[in-house]
């Protein structure tokens, strides 16, 4: 038998220093139950194989069962998964920190799957974060029982059999995780929990255009904002803009910010944001001004190439120049042109998405 020791903590503003007991516990390869904004959980560390088979022993679990590895940063998740779909970015940009577990293609194990989670309780976040090691955390249930809400709950499996507990009170959801498989072409809900099924399905349908051009205050700000306005009534469509080499903190151009007046676009807050790794790999729809665009954004990500086009090109403006020249440093007069001709190509986008 082991002396469970049980530590109350405020949920809405956890004593760190407790919490670190706690994760000493973790990183030395003992058991500790925690709460989650869903069910409790029971938490080993990753790293430790005889950490991993006493939480296979208490919880009574299969061993071919895999566990799922919590997070409390969203760039972890690269350190396990591999091959992330632009769906799995999608549910993580909407429901992490929440009650959602994704299952990827595992970058550690060849053919083999890893479950991930980014529980947004405070409690369970600072423990993840001060162990500092990958823990895995399973509902603090026996194996086909029902998951525990509250530390009775928890004692009554495990109480002499780990050596912590930590006493967040009863938890907000009450139901497990939805558990969602993103390692094939069609997305497969393994288990209906706290978020809904046609939850999953809308976020899953929303598209993300993004137009970019090369300091991200001429061009692509006209087009996202052109856009934008043409499908206002549109819930299911994301639309932004970014620049390939930017100047931070950069507004619109003067010129731009007199032609969308003109229709009634307020751009004065708008700041130059840079084409990133993070936005590349989310969009389903990249939409660039010049051939030198496309061609610098597939050799930093290749993987785009089936979601990268010229704007002309994609909606199908064939005058025999496929691109958009900078205006910047132009008259107004060729702004205005530059204008008309990023105008009419997002009336054309608005009808092909």
């Amino acid at each position: 038998m082991i002396n469970t020791e049980v530590i109350q903590l405020d949920p809405e503003n956890p004593d760190r220093g407790k919490i670190q007991k706690a994760a000493v516990i973790l990183r030395k390869g003992g058991l500790v139950a925690f709460p989650t904004e869903t069910v409790y959980g029971l938490a080993a560390n990753f790293t430790n194989k005889k950490s991993m088979d006493r939480l296979m022993e208490v919880k009574n679990r299969p061993a071919e069962k895999l566990f799922t590895i919590h997070i409390a940063d969203k760039d972890k998740i690269e350190e396990f998964a591999m091959d992330i779909p632009i769906e799995g970015y999608k549910l993580i940009d909407k429901f992490w920190p929440g009650p959602l577990t994704l299952v990827f293609k595992s970058k550690k194990n060849n053919n083999q799957t890893v479950g991930m989670r980014m529980p947004s309780n405070r409690i369970a976040l600072d423990l993840i974060n001060i162990t500092a090691v990958p823990i895995v955390a399973p509902s603090a249930n026996i194996s086909g029982d029902s998951p525990a809400t509250t530390i009775e709950d928890v004692l009554s499996d495990f109480d002499g059999k780990i050596e912590m507990a930590l006493d967040g009170g009863k938890t907000l959801l009450g139901i497990s995780s939805t558990v969602v498989d993103v390692t094939q072409a069609a997305l497969q809900i393994k288990r209906e929990g706290a978020i809904k099924k046609e939850d999953i399905e809308k976020a899953i349908r929303t598209k993300n255009i993004v137009f970019v051009c090369t300091g991200n205050s001429c061009r692509s700000v006209m087009a996202m904002e052109l856009l934008k306005k043409k499908m206002a009534k549109r819930q299911d469509v994301n639309i932004s803009a970014a620049g390939l080499s930017i100047l931070p903190g950069m507004g619109a151009s003067f010129e731009t910010r007199k032609l969308l007046e003109q229709e009634g676009i307020d751009v004065s807050k708008h700041r130059a944001r840079q084409f990133t790794a993070e936005i590349a790999k989310r969009a389903d729809l990249i939409l660039v001004m010049q051939k030198v665009h496309e061609q610098r954004i597939l050799r930093d990500y290749p993987f785009v190439k089936n979601r990268l086009y010229l704007l002309k090109e994609f909606a199908k403006i064939d005058d025999g120049d496929l691109e958009i020249y900078d205006p910047i440093g132009k008259s107004e007069e060729y702004y205005k042109l530059i204008f008309e001709v990023i105008k009419q190509a997002v009336d054309r986008v608005s009808q092909l998405v």
